[in-house]
This record gives C-alpha cells, structure tokens and sequence, in this order.
C-alpha cells in the first residue's frame, strides 16, 4: 500500500483529475495544530517548498495555527529544508524538568523560536514576495484573559459549553486574529461568523506573534504587549481554527493542505462533537494529503506521536521513537514528489473520505 493517501474535494478533484498536479494551480497552503504529530508530516514539509512549489511563479498564503504557524515560518525563509530541519531537530529533542510549568515551557518556546527563527529568518520572512505566511491566534475576552490558572480552567469550561450549542458562541470568549507579513491582501470567511482582525507584521512583530498561536492555555503563558497589536493577551489560534473550516481569498486557487488526520476537526472544543464537521465550501478547493493507515501502524507503536508523549513516556525512548518518525516520514515526501511528477496522482486521488456540511 502507498504511505500517502490524496484527497479533495469536489473542485480540486476535477482539475486534478483532468490536469495533474502543477505547483501553479496552488494559492493556499494551510498548516494546522498538533504539536508533535506534525513530525508524521516532516517530509512532505521537506519537499513540497524546497522542491515542488519552488519554482512557482505567482503568490502562496501560508496559513497556519500553532505548530502550522511554525511551519509557515520555515517556508517563508530562504532556506526552507534548513529551516524546516532546525525546527523537527529542536523540538523533537525538547526535554522538561518534571512537572515543568507554564514559565519553562514558554521559555522552552521562546529557544524554539529563536533557532527556527533567526534575525535573518525574520527579515526573509518579511521580505518573501511570494511566499506570504500567517500566523492564526486568538485575542481573548473575559476569563480566558486571565493569567490565573483556575479563571482560565473555568473559562475553557464555559467556551466548551458555550461551542457544544454553537461555533458561533466562540465569539464570546475569542476573536480571530491574522498576523500576516507584510502587503498581504488575504480575507478570511467564516461560516460561524467569528471576528477577524488582520494585524501586518513589522519586524518586533514577528516572534511573539508566532509564540501567541502556539501558547496553548494552562499549558503555556499567554503573550501580551504584540507591537502594532491592539492590547490584549493573545493564546494559542488551534482553540478557533484547530484544523479549519474556512475560506480564503481574494485570489482563486487551490488550497494544498498536508494532514495527519483524514478527517479534520474545525476547531479545539469540537474534538469530541462527532456532529461538527466542516462547511463543503470550505474545502471545495482542497487538495489533502494524509498518511495512510498502514504507514501509521508501521511507526513505533502503531501511531503518531502526540504532546501526551511528553507525560507517558520517559525523554529517551520518546525521543528515539519521534527520530524514527521524523525518519520514516522521508517517505511520503518521496512518494509525493513520485507521482507529481509521473502524473499517476491523477489516478491515486480519491473524493474527501468525512461528511461535509451543506451551506
């Protein structure tokens, strides 16, 4: 069985189908949350800038969530296979004291982020005209604005209430914002209607919004004081836009999306919600690429790995484990840069494998 499975919905399938694929037919990218199960997709990330659209000759938007975000700030560098590379060497090497808190994690962030992410890394990335990245956090309201670990666990409680009745309901407690790098034109249409601030980077800009949309609640501090941002405290973008259910523009194309999962979940409260699933305008226009299920249960212990690994596992064979999935997901790039360029991905692509919801 191949490692990688092709999906897309309806639109993207027809132009597929009928042209293969071309690094031109893409306007989007999107990257979502996950922590350390982006490593199952470390090489896919290894080929698609540095080889497949590296050559494309209009404009990319680069969406992405907490560890989406971190990789849209390799891409954008010029150098994306280094970047892309110090990020999946740092992280996946990443040690806690036990019971570490909320201040060593976000320092632990902050070393991330400073060598993923150098002062040279930060002026390509503002200076990339055709690679264009954003970065989704979220701005919090009431409780979920609150450095007080028990304020915060009662405003997750009431946002989890407040979403199970409707996605709507997040506009209570979160409003959506979109850092871009600079000159960006990107709009962003929620079915849900959630509010949307767009926020252009500057160069002190850059960094600690990247931080925000990975700051996840009770886990890490949220990030306040962002220059050119309204005053605020900023958190992790996964608890609005987890894996997406949104539609971007102005442009028209396609919208590449590499995945762990074949069926992507909207947002963070909506993990347990089987009923909640994605708008088909949404993903109309996706092309997804997800491992397959017998490349998952190839990896150590038939899956992939999580931030609970972090808890249930001790550091060295944790960190042994997620090396040989860093290792093994060469594959999928390999077999992505194979049928690309052979055509067979014409006949490999399937229709989106989850329920979509009309409207």
């Amino acid at each position: 069985m191949p490692p990688l499975q092709i999906y897309a919905g309806q639109n993207a399938l027809r132009i597929i189908r009928e042209e293969g694929i071309k690094p031109h037919q893409f306007a989007y990218f999107l990257g979502a949350s996950g922590g350390p199960k982006w490593f199952t997709l470390a090489g896919l990330d290894r080929v698609i800038f540095p080889e497949f659209l590296k050559y494309h000759s209009g404009d990319v938007d680069i969406i992405g969530s907490s560890a989406g975000a971190f990789r849209a700030a390799c891409f954008v560098q010029r150098d994306p296979l280094a970047a892309v590379n110090r990020l999946a060497d740092f992280y996946s090497h990443t040690v806690y004291s036990k019971n570490a808190g909320e201040i060593e994690i976000t320092e632990k962030a902050r070393e991330l982020l400073a060598y993923v992410l150098p002062s040279d890394g930060i002026l390509e990335l503002l200076a990339n005209d055709g690679f264009h990245c954003h970065f989704i956090a979220v701005k919090c309201k009431g409780l979920m604005a609150s450095f007080s670990r028990s304020a915060q666990l009662l405003g997750l409680m009431a946002s989890a209430a407040s979403n199970s009745v409707s996605r709507r309901n997040l506009k209570h407690f979160y409003e959506r914002v979109v850092f871009s790098s600079p000159n960006s034109k990107i709009k962003v249409t929620d079915p849900y209607d959630i509010p949307t601030r767009y926020v252009e980077m500057g160069y002190s800009t850059v960094r600690d919004a990247l931080l925000a949309s990975g700051s996840i609640p009770l886990v890490l501090q949220g990030v306040e004081h962002i220059v050119g941002a309204p005053e605020g405290v900023y958190r992790d973008g996964g608890i609005v836009d987890y894996h997406f259910d949104l539609q971007f523009g102005p442009r028209k194309g396609l919208i590449l999306y590499p995945h762990f999962y074949s069926s992507p979940i909207p947002g963070w409260f909506d993990k347990n919600l089987k009923r909640r699933v994605p708008h088909v305008k949404s993903y109309d226009d996706v092309v997804m690429l997800v491992p397959s299920a017998e490349f998952v249960a190839s990896l150590p212990y038939g899956k992939i790995p999580d931030r609970k690994d972090f808890s249930s596992m001790e550091d060295k064979p944790r960190i042994e484990y997620w090396q040989t999935v860093l290792s093994e997901s060469y594959r999928l790039g390999e077999y992505f840069m194979q049928i690309a360029q052979d055509g067979s991905i014409a006949d490999e692509i399937q229709p989106l494998p989850f329920r979509l919801m009309l409207g």
